[in-house]
C-alpha cells in the first residue's frame, strides 16, 4: 500500500515536471480538466485580472447585491455560450452573457498572438476596444479573422479534447441546451516567478 502511494506520488511529480516553467489555470469542469499557459510576460494586465477574479483577490459586481465584493467570480458557474466549431465562453455568473462584473480592462493586442489554431484563451468584449473584463472564450477551430479583435492571454495545453466536446453539445442557438458546470479555476505555478522588470 505504501509503495503503491509513493508510485503515485512519483508519477505525479514526474507529469509536473514535464510542463514547462510558467503560470497555468486550470478549468475544473463537470466534463474534465482544461489546463492553459497562461501569457503572462506578453499581457501581463490581463493576466493579473484574470487570476485575481479566478482567486477572489480582485473585487467584482456581485449579480446577488451589486456591490462590490472579494469572491471567486468563476466558482459554479457555466460555459453559457457555445457556438458550435468555433469556441465556448464562460465567466459570467448569471448565465446570461449580459452581466456587468464591474470591471473594464485596456486590450492587450499583439501581433504575435493570433488565432491560427484551436486552444486561444481570449477575454471576450462588446465588439468595442477595451471592453473586455470577466468573460473569456476558448477557442476549438483557428479562427484567424478575429486575431487583432480579442486579447488572447493564454493557450491551451492539456484538455483540448474536452474543450471540443463542449463546443460540440447540442445547441439552441448559441445556448447550450444542458450547459456544462465550471466547478472552479485553479491556478497553479511552476517553476520561480518571473524577474521583475526594473524601470
Amino acid at each position: 500500500m505504501t509503495r503503491f502511494f509513493f508510485l503515485l506520488l512519483a508519477a505525479g511529480c514526474l507529469s509536473g515536471q514535464t510542463r514547462p516553467n510558467g503560470l497555468y489555470a486550470v478549468f475544473h469542469t463537470s466534463m474534465g480538466d482544461i489546463t492553459a499557459r497562461l501569457h503572462e510576460k506578453d499581457t501581463p494586465q490581463t493576466v493579473q485580472n484574470f487570476v485575481g477574479l479566478a482567486q477572489g483577490t480582485k473585487a467584482s459586481r456581485s449579480p446577488k447585491t451589486g456591490k462590490m465584493v472579494k469572491a471567486p467570480l468563476y466558482d459554479n458557474i457555466t460555459f453559457h455560450r457555445v457556438v458550435t466549431g468555433e469556441m465556448i465562453q464562460s465567466g459570467d455568473p448569471t448565465g446570461t452573457g449580459q452581466h456587468n462584473c464591474g470591471v473594464t480592462l485596456q486590450d492587450e493586442i499583439l501581433p504575435g498572438l493570433r488565432f491560427e489554431g484551436p486552444g486561444k484563451l481570449a477575454m471576450a468584449n462588446t465588439g468595442e476596444p477595451n471592453t473586455g473584463g470577466c468573460q473569456f472564450f476558448i477557442t476549438d477551430s483557428p479562427m484567424r479573422q478575429w486575431s487583432g479583435q480579442y486579447t488572447i492571454f493564454g493557450v491551451i495545453v492539456e484538455g483540448q479534447d474536452v474543450v471540443t466536446k463542449i463546443n460540440h453539445a447540442p445547441v439552441r442557438g448559441d445556448k447550450p441546451k444542458d450547459p456544462v458546470k465550471l466547478t472552479t479555476v485553479t491556478i497553479e505555478r511552476v517553476g520561480p516567478e518571473p524577474a521583475k522588470k526594473r524601470h
